[in-house]
């Protein structure tokens, strides 16, 4: 499930790291592991430096999994290089940085601070494909016909120099006045056309905004949301492409990782659509629910609470293994069709090992026994990881949302009633205001679904991250 994103800049988060367990210092020997590691990587004899690539992340970002060059394709389409930091150059399965790899599962973020995959020398400099710097990677070259398909993928290891290290607002912007690289504009054109190929798909495609919590004019706190930019999402469909294509070579070598979800059940889809109504979002019968996540204006607080309600259609999402059957579920439903974590292996574990399966099967070379071998366990490793993650976002969120009311007790908001607890006969359900866009429980008789309603604050709790109210 994509996790949301919050700058909440006046309060300490430091408490809530430690009440969480959030992993804090890395142990000394596998500081020091790492240091050694990052000075032997095992690289590949292979060197593709001659292609320009570049990283493009939000600003500031040290961990740069991947690198992209795009080119015209000469039966129409595209060829998309993208390369991704090769962690397995560094890190060997057992060894102590791996093993310390396995229990963090995957990078953590606060607001204010990160617990990382990695220790800083490798995930933040050696493994990180930085302008300028020869690093090993996993180098994939998909070729795109000018519908948006696949149809030539290969994979190998190579040695890869990014020529530049970009940033969404400055790439924006180099668009927006015409003023973009080719490679940046085939990026514009070739996410154009995924993003309607996934629309056509049922892709779940949220671009959840970025929230900050600011003191508005009338002097209480809000928050302020900050859609994406059109090029963070075309940007995605790059790392969608791949892992589409990862599934596409491991679904036919009947062994592999992916990442699945089921189809949405439809009393949960009419939910939501009934939900649309209160919040102001129009979803016609017969609509689905892609184009209306297409449409909507993320930057209004009650269309954001909208995606952020339709998050939560992608909850069950989790990571399949197999090794000679095809699983019997092999779709992920947000993405429209099979696919795989393998973009990421800076800050994810699981994108290491499905990445080393997607080499073997395109050199046509068995799957290295560490990675197989592997394979059976990962999916409850990483689930217990995506439980932990989703808890510091359920955490941040819920601390975030009562310190914006705290001392507002007793007041009246308009709000949105977009769920409702059949347990209780319908006398607790969960709304979502209009300004601040929070969402929180709400107690009252017969609560309507999909309806606007007044709402009193009666609870605005920061030590317990609670938030409740009462229908007026």
């Amino acid at each position: 499930m994509p996790r949301r994103r919050i700058r909440v800049p006046a309060l300490d988060l430091r408490g809530l790291a430690v009440e969480l367990e959030l992993p804090d210092r890395f142990p000394e020997d596998v500081v020091a592991a790492a240091a050694i590691a990052a000075r032997r990587p095992r690289l590949a004899p292979a060197d593709h430096t001659g292609i320009p690539l570049a990283t493009v992340d939000p600003p500031g970002s040290r961990d740069l999994d991947q690198a992209f060059h795009l080119a015209p394709r000469p039966a129409g389409g595209w060829v998309v290089h993208y390369a991704i930091a090769d962690v397995a150059a560094f890190v060997a399965a057992g060894d102590l940085v791996d093993l310390e790899a396995r229990r963090r599962g995957e990078t953590l973020y606060l607001p204010d601070r990160r617990a990382p995959l990695h220790p800083p020398v490798l995930g933040e400099r050696a493994m990180s494909l930085l302008p300028g710097r020869d690093r090993p990677a996993i180098l994939w070259r998909i070729e795109v016909d000018g519908d948006g398909a696949a149809v030539d993928i290969d994979v190998r290891r190579a040695v890869v120099r990014s020529r530049a290290q970009l940033d969404y607002p400055t790439l924006q912007g180099q668009i927006d006045r015409g003023t973009a690289t080719e490679p940046v504009r085939l990026l514009a054109e070739l996410g154009k056309v995924r993003q309607a190929r996934a629309e056509e798909a049922g892709a779940i495609d949220l671009g959840l905004p970025e929230q900050e919590v600011v003191r508005g004019p009338d002097g209480h706190w809000t928050l302020a949301l900050r859609a994406q930019q059109p090029v963070e999402r075309w940007n995605a469909h790059l790392s969608l492409l791949t892992g589409m294509a990862a599934a596409t070579l491991m679904l036919g070598a009947g062994v592999g990782l992916l990442r699945t979800l089921p189809r949405p059940h439809e009393a949960s889809v009419a939910r939501l659509q009934r939900a649309a109504r209160g919040l102001g979002v129009d979803w016609p019968d017969g609509v689905p629910l892609s184009r209306v996540l297409h449409q909507v204006d993320q930057e209004r607080p009650q269309h954001a609470a909208f995606v952020d309600l339709a998050a939560e259609l992608l909850r069950g999402a989790g990571y399949t293994a197999f090794d000679g059957e095809p699983p019997a579920l092999a779709e992920h439903a947000g993405v429209g069709g099979p696919y795989a974590h393998v973009t990421a292996p800076i800050r994810r574990l699981a994108d290491r090992f499905a990445g080393e399966v997607c080499v073997a099967v395109a050199a046509g070379r068995p799957v290295p026994s560490w990675a197989r071998s592997a394979l059976a366990e990962l999916p409850d490793v990483m689930a217990r990881t995506d439980r932990r993650a989703a808890a510091v976002e359920h955490a941040v969120v819920g601390l975030a949302e009562a310190w914006l009311l705290v001392g507002r007790i007793g007041e009246v908001f308009d709000a949105a009633v977009v769920d409702v607890d059949p347990e209780h006969g319908g006398r607790r359900g969960t709304v979502v205001l209009a300004d601040p866009a929070v969402r929180a429980r709400c107690d009252g008789d017969d609560l309507p679904l999909g309806e606007r309603i007044r709402a009193r604050l009666v609870t605005a709790d920061i030590a317990t991250r609670t938030v409740r109210f009462e229908a007026c």
